[in-house]
């Protein structure tokens, strides 16, 4: 079911103003593509990017015409992985926002789904203790 212009409006008006709401979403967006949800990913970046920069300034430091980038992410688009990583890369440098991939997160969840002993909310302690103790 498409958004409605109103919820659209209403996202893009939030992330105007909250800096924690936009790098939620830009966050949201590379999670997406990382754990293979390609679809949820181009729509959130697609989102955010019509939120802060928008595609015409997204096309001058990418080298890519606006409408080049727009099509890339749009529902049927099929971004190449550098042109999606040159993307993201520049907007975590205008963010001022770096992500890092932590295996064991993925390691962590797949036991606690298996029932391989530990329940999730430990596994999660535990990454929360490793990661405050860096």
């Amino acid at each position: 079911m498409p958004l409605t212009q109103n919820f659209k409006e209403t996202i893009q008006a939030r992330a105007r103003r909250d800096a924690a709401f936009r790098k939620e979403l830009l966050r949201e967006s590379v999670e997406s593509f990382l754990t293979g949800d390609i679809e949820t990913g181009k729509a959130v970046l697609r989102d955010y990017i019509n939120a802060t920069i928008g595609f015409a300034e997204l096309a001058k430091v990418t080298h890519h015409s606006a409408k080049s980038l727009m099509r890339m992410l749009s529902p049927s688009g099929n971004p190449q992985a550098r042109n999606l990583f040159e993307i993201v890369e520049y907007l975590q440098r205008k963010e001022r926002v770096y992500f890092t991939v932590v295996a064991s997160i993925r390691r962590g969840l797949a036991q606690a789904r298996k029932g391989a002993g530990r329940p999730a909310d430990e596994v999660f302690d535990e990454l929360e203790r490793e990661d405050a103790g860096r």
